[in-house]
């Protein structure tokens, strides 16, 4: 069986576990390094914001959230906490600049916002700290 049909049968699914396992990878990591730039100046010297600050708290939880998703640990909880914040991200910073995405520049948002509540019913997949310890 395949994820695509007719002459363009390029993906086999057996390999959706492995290409859920990168998503999972890359997503964390892009969105722990938007938590690293408020935390720490990192990578594009915005930051550092206060702690306490919506800004700093949003930070804590991108740059832990990111990375526990990279190693797969506490994936449901964590990619659902991820989705709350990017939802209530969306509706404080974007939705009062208009209704669609695309115009109020929230399109990242609500990206990031469907995909994690997807992994969070999803679970971790393959290469994670979840599934290992779902083997012993």
């Amino acid at each position: 069986m395949c994820y695509t049909s007719g002459p363009m049968k390029v993906i086999p699914a057996r390999y959706a576990p492995q290409l859920f396992a990168i998503l999972r990878i890359m997503t964390g990591l892009m969105f722990m390094m938007h938590g690293t730039a408020k935390l720490f100046a990192w990578p594009n010297g915005r930051g550092p914001v206060d702690l306490a600050s919506r800004a700093g708290i949003a930070g804590i939880i991108e740059t832990v959230g990111g990375a526990l998703l990279v190693v797969g640990f506490l994936t449901s909880v964590t990619a659902f906490i991820c989705s709350g914040l990017m939802a209530f991200a969306y509706f404080l910073s974007h939705a009062s600049g208009g209704f669609f995405p695309l115009v109020n520049k929230g399109e990242l948002a609500v990206v990031y916002c469907f995909l994690f509540l997807f992994m969070s019913a999803y679970g971790p997949g393959a290469w994670s700290v979840d599934g290992r310890k779902g083997k012993r």
